[in-house]
């Protein structure tokens, strides 16, 4: 969760990397991916760390802007869920639930549901680091997916899967292989560490 105006520079760095691109700013047409993750970082850093009367205005303006880009674009992504290094590979359906909780350079695929179990209202997921979810996977209830894990396109996942590097796919979500999510997306916010050294 970024918490200075440095954890949101930091963040803005990462997902630019993690989505592979070498210019410093979105242009003008286009970019619509690397817009909307800037623009959930953004709303982000103020509402955690902005709370002066002013800032709540023009975050209450901003959070406007931000549910028409998510209309636009078919994402339900609430803010303070991803850690640093997002790649969302392309517009389309994914929705988030507000409670969950994702690490570091996540790749997400279009068609991804991220919930609660069933008649509850707060038992979400946990996801760890460096985990690829595939396209249309369906992720809910009170789980725990380790770290460097693989998610199959359209898995369903409804139990915990600790140990990492591994994949899983399948209904219900079983391990598939030992290959885990090497490979499979870039490690956006270790690469921000490492160059800023």
């Amino acid at each position: 969760m970024i918490s200075s105006r440095a954890e949101y520079l930091f963040y803005l760095e990462a997902d630019r990397i993690a989505l592979k691109l070498n210019r410093k700013r979105p242009r003008f047409f286009g970019d619509e991916i690397w817009k909307f993750q800037r623009l959930l970082r953004k709303l982000e850093y103020l509402t955690n760390c902005k709370k002066f009367v002013f800032y709540k205005f023009y975050r209450f303006c901003l959070y406007w802007y931000f549910q028409s880009v998510c209309i636009r674009l078919g994402f339900t992504i609430p803010l303070n869920v991803f850690g640093p290094g997002l790649n969302i590979a392309h517009r389309g359906t994914i929705v988030v639930n507000r409670l969950t909780k994702v690490g570091k350079n996540c790749r997400l695929h279009v068609c991804v549901s991220i919930g609660v179990m069933a008649g509850t209202e707060d038992k979400c997921p946990i996801i760890g680091d460096n985990v690829y979810i595939g396209p249309g996977v369906k992720i809910y209830g009170p789980i725990v997916i380790g770290d460097n894990i693989a998610i199959g396109a359209n898995a369903v996942v409804n139990s915990s899967f600790i140990d990492g590097g591994v994949t899983i796919g399948g209904v219900p979500a079983k391990i598939i292989s030992n290959k885990g999510s090497e490979g499979l997306l870039i490690k956006g916010a270790d690469l921000a560490v490492s160059r800023k050294k």
